[in-house]
């Protein structure tokens, strides 16, 4: 009996009809495999994925593959999104017998989960074998498999859980890691390395705090935007790049990717006033809201690769498609702005939209228009604290910069749907969908994203709620998660035990856990003057410093956290009626510092000192006039009451 009908993930739902008897994740399968003395076969994947669905449509809707599964093995179906720390332990087994990874992920085990066979995809003839031969190997060579799982399980147990640190990198440091970079710069295309490319958003980001001198940060963002990676009608970027010049995209669209990148876009635009970057940043906003927003007022994971069963056909175009829709002529010149050739970039004489020149604006609304009577992608939509908590930081930030109010009221909706329905007792939940909370434990980059977006929010809003909220979960952070070390462990300590506690300190397509919450635990310490908070950040940087001098690309926020708190970060708190022009423009020009990780609060004077935002604490104003503090570490300087005596100020410290 196929048991995932009532699961709340969309992934482990595409699954619900397929004849395979697949269990959710739990304690039922385990046992299930004890009772009838058969290994467990784990495949993992999410909804979005590429050959995630191509396995399935080879193999698990096959009656044939089904009839060897269901006959040799208990099979578990688990969703990475809704389990990363399961995903995470196997797929470290994956990688140390394979020497790759990848979804899906498929594992055969013990009934005690120690692994002993691992891969990602295989074809639908290999996976038959595999099974038959795993099965007769169960029944012939059972003590080698235990024994090899043991080991396995051993062996991972031994292995150090990624780099590790003394302290945060100091400036040198820093400066190092931009060298690092450097070099592994693409100077023909920009961006690092080759083939396949992912937005390096966290990278840039860091570039961005240190000057960006080299213009590596700069020329990488307007690759992207100019690139098919990045969707030239609606807005909104793919997953990576499988070629090195970013022209062709794996399609799937993940909301993780397009918080991140919607708030470097605005921290460049900030930095250098390019208006690309403007555009991006909003376009990219408007998709999350127009695209994955869900009726509870969140947002949903993702869109897939593929509709009608075909990667890429909702986005890829031909000439004569361009001709259908716009006539010979417009459809010329939007041939030539957007690089669609009669060869095609992409497949089937088809090509990805690249922008070439400007914008042409009213050939792409009637390209918009056209394409909406396509099949669309199907969508994910959980609700992933993590990633809506990062939703957060852009839309408010964004909203701020680019004065639209709606943006940032978005992001209070969703921040309400968080704590309205994510979290219980002072401890998140990681996922929920339409409207109704699962039941799987938040992990520490949930509880850090949630807190890096309250704190954003907080930052443009000055509502104290906010402070008071990412306080609560950096509290649970601090006294559930640490390592005893000066790190963190992905998981709480009263999580589900699994054969090893995952804990990876290195960036990759988000931010670690950990420097996630290094840089949550920064900007919260410098609102409320919290040692033990600031402690916590700087002793958290530790992986960062280990990989700035090789392998800065995998520690890029941590890196981001470090440059702020190299400068402090300055902390800047401005008092006054938010009804005031004067206010307004004194918190605008606090919220365009580029000073790397400035910490920005707003409200009325004479907020008391044990209030939730210290930091605000016995500002009066000046003269009777909207005030601004510009402070490192609660010491402040002289108050001042005009933009350029605050620009001024911030820029000297």
């Amino acid at each position: 009996m196929n048991r995932l009908g009532d699961a709340t993930s969309p992934y482990l739902l595409q699954h619900a009809d397929n004849p395979v008897a697949w269990f959710p994740w739990g304690e039922e399968a385990f046992a299930e495999a004890r009772r009838r003395d058969v290994p467990v076969l784990l495949s993992v994947g999410y909804a979005a994925c590429h050959w995630c669905h191509v396995m399935a449509h080879e193999s698990f809707e096959d009656a044939a593959t089904a009839g060897l599964m269901n006959e040799g093995f208990v099979s578990v179906k688990v969703d990475r999104e809704e389990r990363p720390d399961v995903d995470a332990v196997y797929m470290e087994a994956v990688q140390a017998l394979t020497g790759q990874g990848g979804w899906p992920m498929t594992v055969f085990m013990t009934p005690d989960g120690h692994p002993f066979y691992c891969g990602t995809y295989f074809p639908r003839e290999r996976f038959q074998g595999l099974l038959r031969a795993v099965s007769a190997a169960w029944r012939e060579q059972r003590t080698d498999l235990v024994a090899q799982g043991r080991q396995i399980v051993d062996a991972l147990g031994g292995q150090e859980n990624g780099p590790s640190g003394t302290g945060a990198p100091d400036d040198a440091a820093l400066e190092r890691a931009v060298q690092v970079l450097a070099r592994g710069f693409d100077d023909k295309y920009a961006g690092f390395g080759g083939a396949p490319k992912f937005p390096p958003s966290m990278v840039l980001e860091f570039l961005l705090r240190r000057g960006d001198t080299g213009k590596m940060a700069a020329r990488t963002l307007e690759a992207m935007a100019r690139g098919g990676i990045y969707d030239q009608l609606g807005g909104g970027f793919a997953r990576y790049s499988v070629d090195a010049a970013w022209v062709v995209p794996h399609f799937e669209k993940m909301l993780y990717d397009n918080a991140l990148l919607a708030r470097v876009y605005a921290h460049w635009w900030r930095k250098d006033g390019a208006p690309l970057a403007r555009r991006v940043a909003l376009e990219t906003c408007d998709w999350m809201l127009r695209e994955l927003g869900t009726a509870e007022g969140g947002l949903a994971s993702a869109l897939d690769a593929d509709s009608e069963g075909v990667e890429g056909k909702f986005y890829a175009w031909t000439p004569a498609q361009l001709i259908e829709v716009l006539g010979e002529e417009d459809g010329a010149k939007a041939a030539h702005a957007f690089r669609v050739t009669e060869q095609g970039t992409f497949e089937h004489g088809s090509s990805t939209l690249q922008l070439e020149g400007d914008l042409p604006e009213d050939l792409r609304a009637r390209l918009l228009e056209a394409r909406a009577a396509r099949v669309r992608p199907a969508r994910d939509d959980k609700v992933v604290a993590a990633w809506n908590g990062l939703a957060v930081a852009a839309l408010a930030e964004c909203g701020a910069l680019f004065d639209r109010p709606d943006l940032i009221e978005a992001a209070r909706g969703i921040a309400d749907l968080l704590d309205r329905l994510h979290l219980r007792d002072g401890r998140l939940l990681r996922t929920s969908r339409d409207g109704v909370a699962g039941t799987n434990a938040g992990v520490l980059e949930d509880y850090a994203d949630v807190a890096e977006g309250l704190l954003a929010l907080h930052s443009v809003t000055g509502d104290p709620e906010y402070v008071t909220r990412a306080g609560v979960l950096l509290d649970a952070v601090l006294d559930r998660f640490g390592d005893g070390e000066g790190g963190f462990y992905d998981t709480a300590d009263d999580a589900e035990a699994l054969f090893r506690r995952p804990k990876d300190p290195t960036d990759n397509a988000v931010p670690s856990g950990q420097s996630a919450a290094a840089g949550a635990l920064l900007t919260y310490a410098a609102l409320t003057g919290s040692v033990r908070h600031r402690d916590a950040a700087l002793a958290a940087l530790g992986p960062a410093a280990a990989l700035a001098d090789r392998h800065a690309r995998f520690a890029g926020w941590g890196l981001a956290v470090a440059a702020a708190a190299a400068r402090g970060p300055v902390e800047v708190a401005v008092v006054g009626d938010p009804a005031d022009k004067r206010t307004r423009e004194l918190h605008r020009t606090a919220l365009m510092s580029t000073s790397p990780g400035a910490v920005v609060t707003v409200g009325a004077p004479g907020a008391p000192l044990d209030g939730p935002v210290p930091l605000l604490g016995g500002r009066d104003l000046l003269d009777g006039a909207p005030a601004a503090y510009v402070c490192r570490d609660f010491a402040c300087r002289m108050p001042v009451g005009t933009a350029g005596e605050l620009s001024r100020q911030i820029a000297a410290s």
